[in-house]
């Protein structure tokens, strides 16, 4: 294996670790929302957008031990809905509303009764869907429930984005070997990965440059022996 090519493989360990850590970020959310809204279940949704299909990323409370990963197309639902209209969405009737697909909901084995769903939107891009199944009755108005929710979501977006970024990096390294042979281009890159983000949830990706460097400068201290 070349120099060049154990640089690479390293980064992208490095990327997949980024990854890993938003991912926790992103649990760490449903399961707040779940908690906070006293839910049945809480999930985030992510666009994968060649397929045209939403992802499972994280679930907290019905069907959180098998639903991670599962898909359906972008088109259906009441989750599809609110991806392509860009709108959140309160329902407490969901075999009332034409845009409910029962056999989605089915597949998951939880049927729920009431949901709330608000579109995951970074920089005018939709990335998914965060959603909150039949939560308590509780004395909060619905216009405190909606502005709590966009609070979730501005988190969950933040964190979704970077996740995407860090995949579509590792791809490029696994998959194409391009980039700049000293290594710094794949080090630009992450450091625009980062640009945006909350200076709370950027620790992972700050390890992942220092890392970045740390192995570049190895590198470099190896070919001048």
């Amino acid at each position: 294996m070349t120099d060049d090519s154990v640089l690479r493989t390293a980064i992208s360990v490095a990327i997949l670790d980024a990854e890993q850590e938003y991912r926790r970020l992103l649990q760490s959310i449903v399961e707040v929302a779940r908690a906070i809204f006293g839910a049945a279940a809480s999930s985030i949704f992510l666009l994968d957008e060649a397929a045209d299909e939403l992802v499972f990323e994280a679930v907290a409370g019905e069907g959180e031990e098998f639903l991670v990963g599962r898909r359906f197309p972008a088109s259906r639902g009441i989750a599809g809905w609110v991806l392509a209209a860009g709108q959140p969405l309160v329902l407490d009737d969901l075999a009332a509303n034409p845009r409910f697909a029962r056999d989605i909901a089915e597949s998951t084995r939880y049927v729920p009764q009431a949901l709330m769903a608000i579109p995951l939107i970074c920089d005018e891009q939709p990335l998914g869907v965060l959603e909150v199944l039949d939560r308590a009755a509780c004395g909060r108005a619905l216009l405190d429930e909606m502005d709590l929710l966009e609070l979730f979501a501005r988190q969950a977006a933040a964190a979704l984005r970077i996740v995407q970024r860090a995949r579509v990096a590792r791809r490029l390294f696994l998959d194409t070997g391009h980039g700049a042979a000293d290594g710094t281009t794949d080090m630009v890159a992450v450091a625009r990965m980062l640009d945006g983000a909350e200076p709370g949830r950027r620790s992972a990706g700050l390890h992942l440059l220092q890392s970045m460097r740390s192995l570049l400068d190895g590198a470099t201290s190896n070919s001048d022996l």
